[in-house]
């Protein structure tokens, strides 16, 4: 089943590609130009995720397994790759899609985002994962929805079922999504059809990674590590690393067909500089806090982890923080 993380990858590379979905975006978009589009985006896929991943713990199809909380690590970086995705152009899907675009900047921002979480999670940045693991909160048994041992959620705090608080929770942003003003956009894809297709496809996905034996849906941090721990050392390719190849081959298959694909450099060299610096930020953010805009965001979010929570609460803290350091400074 290890395959199947190269074809969910290659699809999901067509929907972000097609989209043009990129969390850096729709963080920023929200302080910078009043614009939520690609937000609501994001949101109406993890409500409609969120009943999914129950539903499918519900009948044994997986076991949610939300990343533990480290109130050091979890704030801390998620703080800093909220910062990393302005400085690095995009978000750690948005700059791994865009390798299949041809756009060289989101090259160098994806290798060192790679190596940089690799260095942290194997390599001589290690060191800082182990002083911060102490700090970790898990629970065990605390539902058969639920890994016998995870990280805490809404529903293991409030030791109640885990559909009251999924149910409600998704009703308040199904609400924010239809109940409020949408900021129009021309689009090839209508974004209420994209959201659907990324929640199910997203709920697919960690169907098939479950019965591949990789407890999780969606990622991009730990694919990478993996990645380059496979070209670095020679182990095989798994499920995550898989998904990667796949994202960047269905971006380049969707831009080559839409004619969007195009060698883009920038017209000053030292971007190339701001985006190896935003994604080693990211790369370690995301490895301290134990996750992604994917990850926590699009994946553990739906599984109403406290981690993921509190991570893409400082995910766009540290993101409106950076744009205005860049843009909006007089």
């Amino acid at each position: 089943m290890t395959w199947t993380g190269l074809l969910m990858g290659f699809l999901f590379g067509i929907l972000l590609q097609r989209g043009r979905v990129c969390f850096n975006s729709a963080f920023r978009d929200i302080k910078l130009m009043k614009d939520n589009y690609l937000f609501k985006i994001a949101v109406l896929s993890v409500a409609i995720s969120m009943i999914l991943f129950h539903f499918f713990a519900q009948f044994g199809w997986i076991r949610m397994n939300p990343a533990a909380f480290n109130w050091i690590g979890t704030v801390l970086g998620a703080f800093i790759f909220g910062m990393g995705m302005v400085l690095g152009g995009g978000c750690a899907s948005g700059v791994t899609y865009r390798i299949g675009e041809g756009m060289t900047t989101a090259w160098f921002a994806a290798i060192f985002y790679g190596l940089t979480a690799y260095a942290t999670k194997k390599g001589s940045l290690n060191f800082i994962i182990k002083a911060l693991k102490p700090y970790d909160v898990k629970v065990t048994g605390q539902s058969e929805l639920y890994a016998e041992t995870t990280g805490i959620t809404v529903s293991s705090i409030l030791n109640i079922n885990p559909w009251i608080p999924a149910i409600i929770i998704a009703a308040l942003l199904l609400w924010y999504v239809f109940g409020t003003k949408t900021t129009h956009r021309e689009s090839k894809i209508n974004w209420i059809t994209l959201s659907i297709l990324l929640a199910i496809l997203s709920g697919v996905a960690y169907i098939v990674s479950y019965a591949a034996g990789r407890n999780y849906g969606f990622g991009i941090t730990g694919p990478w590590v993996n990645l380059w721990n496979s070209f670095l050392t020679g182990v095989k390719l798994d499920w995550g690393a898989l998904s990667i190849i796949g994202i960047i081959l269905g971006s380049a298959v969707s831009a080559i067909a839409a004619k969007e694909f195009k060698l883009r450099m920038p017209k000053d060299p030292m971007t190339y500089v701001r985006v190896m610096i935003g994604g080693a930020m990211m790369g370690f953010g995301a490895s301290i806090d134990y996750g992604c805009n994917i990850g926590h965001f699009f994946v553990g979010l739906p599984m109403l982890g406290i981690s993921s929570i509190v991570a893409s609460i400082f995910f766009i803290l540290g993101n409106w923080t950076m744009t205005w350091f860049m843009f909006e400074r007089d």
